[in-house]
């Protein structure tokens, strides 16, 4: 909270004594004591002399001597007007400079605590990719024994879906940041005899995270310069040798979102859904390694798996549940629907 210069004033005692040594920077030095009469006791520095009623005024760099401090310091050197506070108020305030631009200053957080302030245009960090250096460098040095499953896939790092990016970041290093992440799910289903049936993947036992796990299709984060619709695609060839001819077809169907704290990692997510209908005869064929085989399982069967195993990544349980609300295989009558239908929107979906 600011002070009023009259609390300054009173705050003295706690403040050591000043005195004037040769700055690091020239800089004007007011003196608004009184000057000693010119005509017994000159002043030998070079400085521009300015006359008041009642006292005098001194601006000079450091090109004074002691001497010249003495003389200024006596007490009868000309006559003192008690009552003139200005030169302790003009002191008080260069120290207090630039109070309207505390704004400009970030505050540099360490253990829940305000440790400092940062500029917010410090100059190294001024544009998004010096950012993205600045921060690669750190993730670097941490490397893979605490960040595992580095890719070289840099994510875009916004304070909402579609906001202008602060800077980018490696894919694998998000959650340890805290920063947001977009990404796209696929359900890939056909209807056979009256009944859908779901594509589902099983994880390359290669992949650096969920290795073996059961997932969707088709899926992937959102990489920087690539809008949603287009990287459905591309993961839909990559992962599962779906044409664009068919994956054009997909449909969004809305996101999932939440937020899992573990340790170190503070992983925000935010899924965007999508379905996609594919013919009876289709069969998914793996294109980058990252997927061990398929397997075409009726929807409630799915449900099951869900429900009683840990056997699926678990964001996929996500997107699978929110499918089961949206093709009807959820009721209000079941206990808990409304509380189950909200949790899947538990992160913030901006």
């Amino acid at each position: 909270m600011a002070c009023s210069t009259y609390n300054y004033l009173h705050l003295s005692h706690k403040i050591p004594s000043l005195f004037i040594s040769k700055p690091s920077h020239a800089f004007p030095i007011t003196f608004t004591t009184p000057l000693p009469s010119l005509s017994h006791t000159p002043i030998k520095f070079n400085k521009l002399v300015k006359f008041s009623t009642h006292s005098a005024s001194v601006s000079a760099t450091n090109t004074f001597t002691w001497d010249d401090v003495v003389r200024i310091s006596q007490p009868d050197s000309v006559p003192h007007d008690s009552s003139d506070l200005s030169g302790f108020f003009q002191k008080v305030k260069f120290c207090n400079r630039g109070s309207e631009k505390q704004s400009e200053f970030l505050p540099f957080v360490i253990e829940d605590q305000i440790a400092g302030y940062i500029h917010n245009g410090h100059p190294v960090l001024r544009t998004p990719d010096d950012r993205t250096n600045a921060v690669g460098d750190v993730v670097k040095c941490l490397g893979e024994e605490l960040i595992p499953g580095i890719r070289n896939e840099l994510y875009p790092v916004t304070s909402s879906f579609g906001a202008p990016i602060f800077f980018s970041l490696e894919r694998a290093a998000a959650p340890y940041f805290g920063i947001k992440v977009y990404g796209v799910q696929m359900n890939g289903y056909v209807e056979k005899d009256g009944q859908k049936l779901l594509w589902i993947g099983k994880r390359s036992q290669m992949k650096s995270t969920y290795p073996g796990m059961l997932d969707q299709l088709a899926a992937g984060g959102l990489p920087y310069g690539i809008a949603c619709g287009e990287n459905l695609v591309k993961e839909c060839e990559e992962e599962a040798g779906i044409p664009k001819s068919i994956s054009k077809e997909a449909i969004p169907v809305g996101t999932v979102s939440y937020m899992d704290i573990d340790g170190y990692r503070y992983k925000r997510d935010v899924l965007f859904c999508y379905d996609l209908k594919l013919p009876a005869s289709f069969r998914p064929e793996n294109q980058d390694g990252e997927v061990d085989s398929f397997k075409l399982i009726p929807v409630t069967h799915v449900a099951n798996v869900i429900q009683r195993t840990q056997f699926f990544k678990p964001n996929c349980s996500l997107v699978i549940i929110d499918f089961l609300f949206r093709h009807g295989y959820m009721s209000p009558e079941h206990f808990g629907y409304l509380d189950l239908l909200q949790s899947l929107r538990s992160g913030d979906c901006s």
